[in-house]
């Protein structure tokens, strides 16, 4: 029997701080008048040697922002730019949030604790640095998901309700506040070098540079550091887009301030999953031209690293940064097709053969309104059913490519003897509006143990 996982040891970490203060601002957290703790991830937190702490610890620390020990002694907001809807903006930065503390996880990677709605930074604007409940609960159950579906993400790592009113003019107001921490793999954006670039620091550029190598890709920085950089981050949003697809999720807001150049997923606004593979689909009710619409996230990924390639441009020749940016095609294709098989449960069997399958899916999925996550879940290791919907022709050639497969798991978890597990934007609302009309948690709860018995069941 193998043995079972050994708890990780917390390990602090500043390395933020050898960058300068260039690079962020110290801030001081909002006080609440409340910090009533609603949700924290003691799976994320076991990660990271903080699982032991109690529930008045805990608050004390990511409600009040007491500084965790050998960590950062006060908050920092990080100073960034941003293409927002392809539209440059040289006046954002953590304007609701601010890195918290830094520490090793059980993978001895680097990690960030971040927040939103923890109040007002230099970079706030005209906004009062809160989070709403709503979307406090939201990101909650976006991470949840996308973590069960394989997709690299920040987690919510805890969820404390604050106690103010907060006027919002896109939803009924006044409305429930909470603070939010993140676990992330770096908070460094494309948007972070795109300021550098932008106020022609060149040695900053390099710096950054070679910190992003050397905490999140394990390199030293030689001549040819922001090539090596590019073609990392190249590769890594090329999965990010990649999982996007297979997940069937549209985040809503791909500006390069929100993609992180370790290719994790963040910060969750207006996000939803699509019900069927319809490439139109969008979830921010303000993409008017559908730029950041289901079918369009690759290349709304791969258009925001090309601004990482222009922002290092003044460090080195183009070519060999135009050599990497191009090499997202075939990352994504790749990366695509093995995210697909593993959510088809199948194991591949060869380029040729995998790129027909899944042309034959995606055909039958978009002809046939069918719903993404009860077709992954009927068709979880190559066994497609032959009557109900898949008895028409419309599914014919998938069922013949997807009889040559050979499963990479059986159907023996619990889970595949239920009802598929889906998060569209009705139990969405339905889960806020038992929080809202009766502080009801429960269905909250009984939805993210569910979201992880899927991502058992998947894992397996």
């Amino acid at each position: 029997m193998a043995a079972s996982p050994q708890p990780a040891r917390y390990r602090p970490e500043t390395t933020i701080l050898a960058l300068g203060d260039a690079f962020y601002d110290p801030v001081e957290a909002a006080r609440f008048p409340e910090t009533n703790l609603r949700f924290r991830n003691d799976r994320a937190a076991a990660e990271v040697g903080l699982d032991d702490l109690t529930d008045d610890q805990w608050i004390a620390h990511f409600g009040r922002f007491e500084p965790l020990p050998g960590s950062l002694l006060q908050p920092l907001a990080l100073r960034y730019h941003g293409h927002q809807f392809r539209v440059y903006n040289p006046e954002i930065g953590d304007g609701r949030g601010f890195l918290f503390a830094q520490l090793r996880d059980d993978r001895n990677r680097l990690m960030d604790l971040g927040t939103k709605g923890s109040g007002q930074t230099p970079w706030s604007r005209f906004g009062d640095g809160r989070l709403t409940l709503k979307g406090g609960v939201r990101e909650v159950l976006a991470t949840e998901m996308l973590e069960a579906l394989g997709v690299e993400t920040s987690r919510s790592f805890s969820l404390i309700e604050t106690g103010e009113a907060l006027e919002r003019g896109d939803e009924p107001s006044p409305t429930r506040s909470a603070v939010l921490v993140r676990l992330s793999h770096g908070h460094i954006r494309i948007g972070t070098f795109q300021r550098l670039a932008f106020l022609h620091d060149n040695e900053s550029l390099r710096a950054l540079t070679a910190y992003v190598l050397c905490h999140y890709y394990g390199e030293e920085a030689g001549d040819d550091a922001p090539v090596s950089l590019l073609d990392h981050v190249v590769r890594r949003t090329a999965r990010l887009a990649a999982r996007y697809m297979a997940a069937g999720f549209v985040h809503g807001v791909l500006n390069s301030d929100n993609i992180n150049v370790t290719g994790e997923s963040f910060d969750y606004g207006p996000w939803r999953f699509n019900p069927t593979w319809n490439p139109a689909f969008t979830a921010a009710y303000f993409d008017h031209a559908g730029l950041y619409a289901f079918g369009r996230q690759p290349e709304a990924i791969h258009w925001d690293a090309a601004q990482l390639a222009v922002s290092l441009r003044p460090l080195v020749e183009a070519e060999p940064l135009i050599a990497a940016l191009d090499g997202f095609g075939d990352h994504y294709q790749r990366e695509v097709t093995e995210a697909l098989l593993w959510r088809l449960g199948v194991k591949p069997r060869g380029s040729a053969d995998d790129a027909a399958l899944i042309t034959a899916m995606e055909q039958a999925l978009r002809t046939t309104d069918t719903p993404i996550d009860r077709f992954f879940f009927d068709a979880f290791g190559g066994a497609l059913p032959e009557s109900g919907a898949y008895a028409g022709e419309a599914f014919a050639e998938l069922r013949r490519h997807l009889s040559s497969y050979t499963p990479r798991a059986g159907r023996e978890h619990s889970y595949w003897h239920g009802e598929p597990c889906s998060m569209l934007i009705d139990e969405v609302e339905a889960i806020w509006e038992r929080i809202d009309r009766d502080d009801d948690w429960a269905p909250f709860h009984a939805k993210i143990a569910a979201i992880r018995g899927m991502g058992a069941a998947l894992a397996g």
